[in-house]
């Protein structure tokens, strides 16, 4: 009786150790953000102007942009934060119009 239930374990873990394995299966966005910030993919940033988008996509929030960091390789991404304008700063959010 143990023979045959190790034998039903083994061929259980054989198959799941033979299924791919993949995180969710969806394609992940080149341009991602809401209202705190985004991710920018760095092959993006090679073929557009990604400071515009950044400071465009903030601009719809009324905040200003902070870049956070670059992950300079394939799929790699930047990161950017919307801030909101300092008080008594006299410059307010730039909108880009294309």
């Amino acid at each position: 009786m143990r023979r045959i239930a190790a034998l039903g374990l083994l061929a259980i873990y054989g198959l799941l150790a033979a299924a791919p394995v993949r995180a969710d299966g969806l394609p992940v966005p080149a341009f991602k953000g809401n209202d705190t910030g985004g991710i920018i993919a760095y092959s993006l940033a090679s073929q557009t102007d990604f400071k515009a988008l950044a400071v465009d996509h903030c601009a719809r929030y009324g905040k200003v942009v902070k870049f956070l960091g670059i992950d300079p390789q394939p799929g790699g991404y930047i990161s950017f934060a919307c801030r909101w304008v300092p008080y008594g700063a006299t410059e307010q959010p730039l909108s880009v119009r294309y």
